[in-house]
């Protein structure tokens, strides 16, 4: 089913007499996630509303992010957060997933700029961020709540994101020679200075990399500040910008499963002696993607956060969520769909 309006939509949710797996890109959905009657979003697609001087821009859930970031760079603008843009990715999709690259490190993640919203719930009811709600989701953070969802709650149709302006300028240093494990200190060093760092990262293939942005003048002084902070961790060269972009995207070709695990930066090490495969990591040491086996569990150590195989035969979260946190869970998907449409 492909509806190419909000009301078309509604109609189909309020008829449905089973399970609904939402699809705009497909670019961020999970191996088994969203089992169902297939009910795309593409044809909703368009840019409704775009002030640049007041930093934003209101955009349908199917429209291609691609096309979202070329009409803000026609205007010296983007998105902050700096979203993975893979091939087919959808504004809805980026908004689900809480899809968030590199420099969420100083602007946040997507959920942070996004301001408003449409979406069609689990009984067919159109719910506006800051219009009428009904009386059941009334008290509820919808902008908070919808990204990062997954879909759950109910099929988004438009989103509302403030903009920011593009810098001028900017510099990335390379720390070639340090592994996973030493470069977190490095970062971490250079993330707590006053140096307003957009990037702290490692690759495998490019060392640690620190990024920073704005105008000419401000990132020569940072960049000089930073490699002197820097000094005693090793060679400093400098890196290539494109890097970045194999970061946000992640699109390194193999056949093994990838993992996608978050943590406090002080947890990474213990959590990168006990992956042998290839990894990289992004926020300072917070983000880590690891490649293993097909099929192979990683045997990880008790830290803070979660780890997910994003891609594989089969989903999988560690650890197992905690019981009052996934009993909330049930009850909020439960308000928004409670039919249980949106929980194959």
């Amino acid at each position: 089913m492909r509806p190419e309006s909000e009301a078309e939509l509604a109609e189909i949710i309020r008829r449905a007499s089973g399970p609904l797996a939402i699809r705009g890109g497909a670019t961020h959905q999970l191996p088994g996630e969203g089992r169902g009657t297939v009910l795309e979003t593409g044809a909703i697609t368009g840019i409704t509303l775009y002030e640049p001087e007041a930093l934003t821009v209101i955009a349908h859930a199917g429209t291609p992010l691609a096309d979202l970031q070329n009409a803000l760079a026609a205007e010296g603008q983007q998105l902050a957060f700096e979203p993975p843009c893979r091939p087919g990715a959808t504004v809805g999709g980026m908004v689900a997933a809480n899809a968030s690259g590199p420099r969420r490190v100083l602007a946040g993640a997507c959920r942070d700029a996004l301001i408003g919203l449409r979406l069609v719930d689990g009984t067919g009811t159109v719910i506006r961020n800051g219009g009428r709600v009904m009386k059941n989701v009334t008290g509820y953070d919808l902008v908070k709540l919808a990204a990062g969802s997954r879909g759950r709650l109910g099929v988004l149709t438009e989103l509302a994101f403030k903009t920011a302006p593009k810098p001028p300028a900017s510099a990335t240093l390379r720390l070639p020679h340090l592994d996973a494990i030493a470069a977190i200190p490095a970062l971490t060093a250079a993330l707590t200075g006053p140096y307003d760092v957009t990037g702290a990262a490692w690759h495998p293939d490019h060392g640690a990399l620190i990024r920073v942005e704005g105008l000419e003048g401000s990132v020569a002084h940072r960049r000089a500040a930073l490699t002197g902070r820097l000094t005693g961790f090793g060679e400093i060269t400098d890196g290539d910008p494109g890097v970045w972009l194999l970061l946000c995207e992640n699109t390194h070709e193999s056949d093994a499963d990838l993992w996608r695990i978050t943590c406090r930066p002080s947890e990474a090490p213990s959590i990168l002696a006990r992956l042998p495969g290839r990894v990289t990591l992004d926020w300072g040491g917070a983000l880590i993607h690891a490649e293993l086996p097909p099929g192979e569990m990683p045997g990880l150590p008790a830290f803070s956060g979660h780890a997910m195989r994003i891609r594989g035969a089969q989903p999988a979260v560690l650890p197992a969520p905690d019981p009052l946190v996934a009993r909330l869970d049930a009850q909020i998907a439960a308000r928004f769909d409670p039919r249980g449409l949106f929980q194959g």
